[in-house]
């Protein structure tokens, strides 16, 4: 896919040229793309990547914002740029400005929650990750649900 490029949605409704569209194959790559948008926020944020059906990205959103140690997300949110977008599937990242990356008991009923919904909308949750200054950490991978 060399030289395409992927217009995302920062959350100001702007969108930024992404350096080029990629394929998600492993909780690092996902890693390495939100930390771009999420490292070094000192507020909670939530994105979500939706994929195409070869895991490739189709989009990068910001879909909420919060305080410096919450922040709330509800199902609609999260999934309604998936819908809009055709995904097959979704990643859901929040930083943690705290440079904590331990998931809360809320961080894992929310992975739990829209492992469910996406079951419900045939759009599958790949992965919730937390992302902080030193990296990011998959919940998936940690077996969180």
């Amino acid at each position: 896919m060399a030289g395409f490029f992927l217009m995302a949605d920062s959350g100001s409704g702007n969108y930024q040229r992404v350096e080029e569209a990629r394929k998600i194959t492993e909780p690092e790559d996902a890693i390495s793309v939100l930390t771009k948008w999420l490292d070094g926020a000192d507020q909670e944020m939530v994105c979500v990547v939706t994929l195409g059906g070869a895991h490739q990205v189709i989009s990068i959103r910001v879909v909420t914002v919060g305080t410096a140690n919450t922040c709330l997300a509800h199902p609609r949110e999260i999934f309604r740029g998936a819908i809009v977008d055709g995904a097959v599937a979704i990643i859901v990242a929040h930083n943690h400005p705290s440079g904590n990356p331990t998931p809360s008991s809320e961080d894992v009923a929310v992975a739990k929650k829209l492992e469910e919904v996406g079951k419900l909308l045939d759009i599958k949750l790949l992965d919730s990750i937390i992302i902080t200054r030193d990296g990011g950490k998959s919940l998936k991978s940690e077996g969180y649900f």
